[in-house]
């Protein structure tokens, strides 16, 4: 596929970038960035104390995490397209205030199950916040700082995943479960205040047909991933009849979806943009790193405590030093991704990636603290260049009235990277340590085990730099595309 590059849709507001406002822009994508992230690692800390208040066993509490990863999931790309549909400032905004009222519904719910509703609600506020944030890189930002601005994308989301479990022990120390809900609400005002004021008005781009929305292809979408989502996290780790049944399901939707989105006039997704050999290579490279990064966060815990010997107050410690990593090391990735392009940065972080999970399946359990923490360091450092450069990759010379869904479909093989990470990756570590109550297994076997899986991941990362390079070779020899200087 030839990605083309409309003229009138550039990022190219001279009238912006001359007051310097693409800077309150970015203020407020940020901003976005952080509340969304913030509303997954928040919540999970107030669990025990929903569970204690609304007197309601794990299963039940479990939903809600569960549903606002659900929303995010099925909308993400209908939320992308649909602000290239509608425009996108008006969509964000809507989002914002979606998720602001959500987490005020949230903190004041009186019921378990009415506090599960609110949180779906933010999910799909999350959705369009995720989905439509890296398409406004491109039309705010300065094309040789939009690197940069990806990177910081990336450090606010680390922060938003790091400052979560914190916070969120302080609040519900000093103030209840609630709070941790109601105390976003102002961060949510501020965010829907900064970009009602600064973000540029949508610009709409001549087409050859009209964009209409196509409602049989999102509901399509948004159940295949629902059913693939509740797949992967039925059960926790544990596959059976159910769990089979709802991934023939998906197969069976995805089949489905992709003969509808051939027979209408104006498709959810293009399935022409899979001719793109870069495109293609990106999403799968993204879901492989994002199932790698989520296997550390599975393993991790129970391999500083059960193999090392750490408390719980040590051992989130330890847990921490990956988001403080990935927080200080995003901006500076971006950077490079400026200055040296995103091809070779890409690699790079692949390469770091690579060699910390090799690290991790070699290194014994006899090198304590240093032996996990370096590598762990390694491999988070390498994601944040993955990530500024891939999606810096992702999004160059996308047509503008396609920004929102690509956005989308990144953030998607993302999420769906880290669904499959926690599952599929953590029934290889139990298999691996050869245990069937995994908090219960000897030491030694849950060292045996974590070698195991990271060999596993290590193996993905290698699958996911041999598709990055063929999709590169696939994409020099194709004559129906123009190579982009970003890429």
């Amino acid at each position: 596929m030839k990605r083309q590059i409309t003229a009138p849709a550039e990022p190219s507001d001279t009238g912006c970038e001359r007051t310097g406002s693409h800077r309150w822009s970015l203020a407020s994508l940020s901003l976005a960035t952080l509340l969304s992230a913030l509303g997954t690692s928040i919540a999970n800390v107030g669990l025990p104390a929903i569970a204690h208040a609304f007197e309601a066993p794990f299963q039940d509490v479990q939903w809600v995490v569960v549903a606002y990863l659900l929303a995010i999931t099925a909308l993400i790309v209908g939320a992308g397209r649909l602000g290239d549909i509608v425009g996108r400032r008006r969509l964000l905004l809507t989002g914002i205030g979606l998720f602001t009222l959500a987490f005020g519904l949230a903190g004041l719910a009186p019921t378990l199950w009415l506090l599960v509703a609110a949180r779906a609600m933010q999910g799909v506020g999350a959705a369009i916040m995720m989905a439509l944030g890296m398409a406004f890189v491109a039309e705010t930002v300065p094309k040789e700082r939009v690197g940069s601005a990806m990177g910081l994308l990336a450090t606010m989301s680390a922060i938003g995943t790091a400052l979560g479990p914190s916070l969120g022990g302080a609040l519900i120390s000093g103030f209840g479960w609630r709070a941790v809900f109601l105390v976003t609400v102002p961060l949510g005002m501020l965010t829907y205040g900064l970009a009602r004021r600064h973000l540029p008005a949508h610009r709409h781009v001549a087409a050859t047909t009209p964009a209409r929305i196509d409602v049989a292809g999102t509901i399509l979408l948004a159940s295949t991933l629902t059913a693939y989502a509740l797949a992967m996290t039925t059960g926790r780790g544990h596959f059976g009849t159910v769990n089979i049944a709802l991934l023939l399901l998906a197969a069976l939707g995805i089949r489905v979806f992709t003969m509808v989105e051939t027979r209408v006039a104006s498709p959810l997704v293009d399935l022409a943009m899979f001719r793109d050999p870069l495109l293609c290579a990106s999403l799968m490279a993204n879901g492989l790193v994002s199932t790698v990064m989520m296997t550390t966060l599975v393993v991790g815990p129970f391999y500083l405590a059960r193999a090392l010997g750490l408390d719980a107050a040590a051992t989130g410690l330890i847990l921490s030093a990956g988001p403080v990593v990935a927080a200080l090391s995003g901006v500076p990735a971006g950077r490079l991704v400026d200055r040296f392009g995103a091809r070779p940065v890409t690699m790079a972080g692949l390469g770091a990636i690579a060699t910390g999970a090799i690290a991790l399946s070699i290194l014994p359990a006899s090198c304590g603290i240093p032996g996990y923490l370096a590598p762990i360091v390694v491999i988070t450092a390498g994601y944040a260049l993955f990530q500024a450069a891939n999606n810096t990759a992702v999004m160059a010379g996308i047509a503008a009235d396609r920004r929102g869904v690509v956005s989308g479909l990144v953030n998607l093989s993302r999420n769906l990277g880290l669904v499959t990470g926690a599952s599929a990756m953590g029934a290889v570590f139990v298999l691996a340590s050869d245990a069937s109550d995994i908090t219960l297994a000897r030491p030694e076997a849950v060292a045996s085990g974590m070698r195991l899986t990271f060999a596993v991941a290590a193996f993905l990362v290698a699958l996911a730099i041999a598709i990055a390079l063929a999709g590169r070779a696939l994409a020099a020899s194709s004559p129906a595309r123009e190579p982009s200087p970003e890429n």
